[in-house]
């Protein structure tokens, strides 16, 4: 069975978030092609539930988000945790390699790694490329590209905004993969 293909929308409701709506064909049915860019925007695109030791945005809060389905998905349906834990860093501070919890936009493109690992695992695709760049004080964007075999299969670009959070540092540039977007 196929997935309900889905587009997404980057300006709703507000900037850090991004929504997503299933995609009709002009004969009003629900399009279902494009499996691999659907799974990736789910992935990348919900809140995996946070582990123990994470640090959690709201100190007052305990709850580690995650999705219900998750729970014991690998011994039920040989699943893995959907989503990634980029949301732990809503409310953080983009820093360099000085804290404890090391570089921001490391941080973020670990938490991307982390979420698409299972498509490597299930040979879902053969190769991963994540550029990740800090591209002003309050902003890093990065590039996901999905490979199968030699050829890209997709690529999808995220902005991860952080607002009415003073820096900690100057703006230094930075990208995880060396080199600057195209």
């Amino acid at each position: 069975m196929s997935d309900i293909r889905m587009v997404q929308f980057g300006e709703f409701p507000y900037q850090t978030e991004v929504s997503a709506d299933w995609l009709l064909r002009p004969d009003g049915t629900l399009d279902d092609t494009e499996d691999l860019a659907t799974a990736a925007i789910v992935a990348l695109g919900t809140d995996r539930l946070a582990e123990a030791g994470d640090i959690l945005p709201d100190p007052d809060s305990t709850d580690r988000r995650g999705w219900w389905a998750d729970t014991d998905a690998e011994l039920i349906w040989d699943g893995w945790p959907i989503g990634t834990r980029c949301w732990l860093l809503k409310r953080t501070k983009i820093v360099g390699a000085v804290p404890l919890e090391g570089a921001t936009v490391v941080r973020v493109e670990h938490y991307i790694r982390e979420a698409l690992e299972p498509f490597i695992t299930l040979k879902i695709v053969s190769r991963i490329e994540i550029d990740i760049l800090r591209v002003a004080e309050q902003r890093i964007d990065a590039l996901v590209r999905l490979f199968r075999g030699p050829e890209t299969a997709i690529e999808m670009r995220y902005q991860v905004l952080w607002s009415d959070i003073i820096p900690e540092s100057p703006l230094l540039p930075y990208t995880s993969g060396g080199r600057p977007f195209p």
